[in-house]
């Protein structure tokens, strides 16, 4: 009895393990060999070439596109425009013109700071450059009037400044 149960169960393990065997495609490439997969042929192999499918498969040219799996969608020629849908299609361009909104958004605002910094600048050059008498708060709330050397300092930052913000790219 116990020798029985063993064969059977032995039998059924077997029979388990040669299911995914069943899922095999057979086609003949085109060098004329016959080629064996657990994956559908390449999309390039005619229909009359496929020799034997997987049960429950059936022909490319009926299967959705979304039955393709996920190893044959790489090599899957793109979706015709007739296969795209359209509301899926409509969301992609709104996300594309809000995103390139975004980026010129960004871009006017990155200028428009650049023109700000750039006006600053020049304006600072030619406050330096009149020679009137200037003077700043230090770190400890000081006053201390600016000397040549400081002035020299202050002229040589703000045209860094202006080269770098006045540029036009």
């Amino acid at each position: 009895m116990r020798c029985r149960l063993a064969v059977l169960s032995l039998a059924l393990v077997g029979a388990a393990l040669a299911l995914p065997a069943a899922a095999q495609w057979k086609w003949r490439g085109a060098n004329g060999q016959i080629q064996y997969s657990d994956l559908p042929p390449p999309p390039g192999v005619a229909e009359r070439d496929i020799l034997q499918r997987p049960t429950g498969a059936t022909l490319r040219a009926m299967a959705p596109a979304a039955t393709v799996p996920a190893a044959s969608a790489a090599s899957a020629p793109p979706l015709s425009p007739k296969n795209v849908d359209p509301e899926l299609e409509a969301k992609r361009k709104k996300a594309e013109q809000e995103a390139a909104a975004k980026a010129k958004a960004e871009e006017q605002r990155v200028a428009a700071a650049k023109a700000e910094n750039c006006k600053r600048a020049r304006e600072q050059i030619r406050t330096l450059e009149s020679g009137m008498r200037m003077a700043r708060i230090n770190d400890k709330g000081e006053r201390e009037v600016l000397d040549d050397k400081m002035r020299a300092e202050e002229m040589k930052r703000a045209r860094d400044v202006a080269s770098a913000e006045c540029a036009k790219p």
